[in-house]
């Protein structure tokens, strides 16, 4: 892709097959059906890959999110699973786009929707747990969440006004031990304490991981057989349905990006993407892997070199080192691999610097992969 392309903006090399092989995984072992969490990643690229693998749900958090499910993948079925929503959000997705379940976790939201939709057991609200466990890199908790008793008494009331009640909670993103999903589990269990309500749905959300280079994971497969023998102990209805809500355990392998060096002073490195672009996720603590690509030989020895993005604003610097060849110049490329989650969909146009260049690529992101160096 370089010696076709000599880039000197960034380039996102996408691996459909990566998707591809993470939504069969989830199709075949997860017990029930699997809601892509579309903020992880819009691209409608990402949307089509996992839609051809079988992916036909959708965990969506807006009106425009679900406009462009509904666009891209005919068919689809959308998930409102956002707390807090406009009125006319509410409306609009439930008239024009089909979307059935609606997520809250208060007692406005309940009369929000309430005043806006027909009282059907056709309509399902999802009431919200809050849910704490310290393995996770983002805790979501503090913004969004009931306590059980809270949620006993939504989802009573809910039930009572005519709608069909459901249950769901995050443990947060990019959780690093299965066991959290029985934090989940114990707080369904409290809210259905002693309730004949009939739940519809179960939500165990998402923070199912990616890989990162200081943030080791177990196999996905091990948190789904977690979760299923998690969920055995509820003793739910036959017909209340399981979903879950996978966004970066889908797509972080999905995508790399390559960026280029523009200019090196003593031990510091300036690239032509950083934190207001693919990377904010490192000023948030995830660290992605990188590689030299060889476009060149390259000194046998490496050093930590800071590296700072392409903007004005001074704070556009990775907050580690990256172990650079000790004679990494202008011109030289770097790719950083798993920015299929949380990269371009959170990357700004600040400066006028904005990653916009996708090319599809079959190989596998490989950091330890050889590189060229002057000893070989």
């Amino acid at each position: 892709m370089v010696a076709a392309r000599r880039p000197e903006s960034p380039v996102y090399c996408v691996r459909p097959h990566v998707m591809e092989r993470a939504a069969r995984l989830f199709i075949e072992a997860f017990p029930g059906d699997s809601l892509y969490a579309v903020k992880c990643n819009p691209s409608a690229h990402v949307l089509e890959a996992l839609s051809g693998a079988g992916i036909r749900h959708f965990d969506t958090a807006s009106l425009p999110e679900i406009e462009r499910v509904m666009e891209r993948v005919p068919g689809a079925t959308c998930y409102f699973m956002h707390p807090v929503k406009a009125r006319s959000a509410i409306r609009e997705a439930y008239s024009r786009h089909g979307v059935r379940f609606f997520a809250l976790d208060h007692r406005s939201e309940l009369d929000k929707i309430g005043e806006e939709l027909p009282a059907t057991r056709e309509v399902v609200l999802v009431v919200r747990l809050e849910v704490r466990h310290s393995s996770v890199v983002y805790d979501l908790s503090g913004k969004f969440g009931a306590s059980p008793e809270a949620a006993r008494e939504l989802l009573e009331e809910a039930y009572s006004r005519g709608f069909s009640v459901g249950l769901c909670f995050h443990v947060g993103s990019q959780c690093t031990d299965p066991a959290a999903y029985a934090s989940g589990i114990e707080r369904v269990s409290s809210a259905l304490a002693d309730s004949e309500i009939p739940l519809a749905c179960l939500d165990v959300g998402g923070g199912f991981p990616g890989t990162y280079l200081d943030a080791p994971v177990e196999e996905l497969s091990r948190y789904i057989a977690a979760i299923i023998q998690q969920v055995k102990g509820l003793n739910l209805a036959r017909d209340c349905r399981l979903f879950c809500e996978p966004g970066r355990g889908l797509c972080e392998g999905g995508e790399s990006v390559v960026v280029q060096v523009q200019l090196r002073r003593d031990r510091s490195v300036y690239l032509n993407d950083g934190i207001y672009g693919s990377m904010t996720e490192e000023g948030t603590g995830l660290r992605h892997r990188h590689r030299m690509l060889a476009t060149r030989a390259f000194a046998s020895t490496q050093s930590p070199f800071t590296a700072y993005g392409p903007t004005c604003d001074a704070i556009d610097v990775l907050p580690h080192p990256l172990e650079l060849p000790d004679d990494i110049r202008e011109g030289d490329w770097i790719e950083f691999g798993n920015m299929g989650a949380y990269g371009v969909a959170c990357s700004t146009a600040f400066n006028g610097f904005s990653p916009e260049a996708f090319v599809v690529v079959e190989n596998e992101f490989v950091a330890a992969g050889p590189t060229l160096t002057r000893d070989d």
